[in-house]
């Protein structure tokens, strides 16, 4: 797919025209909650600044102060919104059991018309260790699947049995187990496979691949960074904590999960002949 229902770039160019410069947004989509259900949502990375007009001099955001958070949670609904609507409107939506009423043109904009109503949230926060710190968490998620196999407990007749996090419940009971029959657990594992071609990370403005390197080093320039100390290259996400790389394509190649080694690593199931 080459774009996404909403592209995160119509959501911050508000914020670039009132700060007056353009800014950069790295997006990189997850689809899963803890318990491999459907949960899509983007983790951005935002530079809090941006280059001017004419690119002579970097326009810095205030101090203590980003964006304007309750502003962008009804442009986002606004935005959201219209393009679920378009996307009925062209039949680019499918519906099955109980919702087959809303392919009905009506019955979807009557279902959609409280939800112009109510408030959304956008949450946005400061990152609490540095960009750095925010940087390595993202690297460890960007091309990993649904579940690990360390979250896998046990596959019986009663189904597939795995650990999870429930976020609703007191921190102390929050890890819990959950055994889903097979076919459930296969459906909710391929729920979160993207489409072919369609990309889990984007980059928006500044970072937009055209033009990133020329875009970095003026910002750097500008804000008096070594040129040594920064990684330019396409895949400068990927290259966070990179130890090894491929031999085949040169990409940086991230470690995902390490074994024990008192522990046997799990090797895929042997067909018996």
């Amino acid at each position: 797919m080459s774009r996404q229902p909403l592209e995160v770039a119509d959501i911050f160019r508000d914020h670039a025209k009132h700060l007056g410069a353009r800014i950069g947004i790295t997006a990189v989509l997850h689809t899963w909650g803890s318990a491999l259900t459907h949960h899509p949502h983007l983790h951005c990375i935002v530079p809090g600044g941006g280059l001017s007009r004419d690119g002579s001099r970097w326009v810095a955001c205030k101090p203590g102060f980003f964006l304007p958070v309750r502003v962008l949670s009804r442009l986002f609904r606004r935005l959201f919104l219209e393009q679920l609507s378009a996307a009925h409107q062209a039949g680019r939506l499918q519906f099955f059991g109980q919702h087959q009423a809303l392919a009905n043109a009506d019955d979807f904009a009557a279902f959609l018309r409280p939800l112009r109503k109510r408030d959304w949230v956008v949450y946005a926060k400061r990152p609490f260790a540095g960009p750095d710190a925010v940087l390595a968490y993202l690297s460890r998620y960007t091309h990993r699947v649904a579940i690990a196999n360390s979250r896998l407990i046990a596959f019986d007749e009663r189904g597939v049995t795995f650990k999870w996090k429930d976020y609703r419940a007191n921190e102390r009971y929050r890890h819990k187990t959950m055994t889903l029959a097979t076919d459930e657990f296969i459906r909710r594992f391929l729920i979160h496979v993207l489409p072919q071609g369609f990309h889990r990370i984007r980059h928006y403005g500044l970072f937009a691949n055209k033009h990133r390197a020329d875009n970095l080093a003026r910002a750097n320039q500008l804000l008096q960074i070594p040129p040594d100390s920064t990684d330019d290259s396409a895949d400068n996400e990927l290259a966070v904590g990179c130890v090894y790389v491929c031999k085949s394509c040169g990409a940086p190649m991230l470690i995902i999960e390490t074994f024990d080694p008192t522990h046997a690593a799990r090797a895929p199931p042997i067909n018996e002949l």
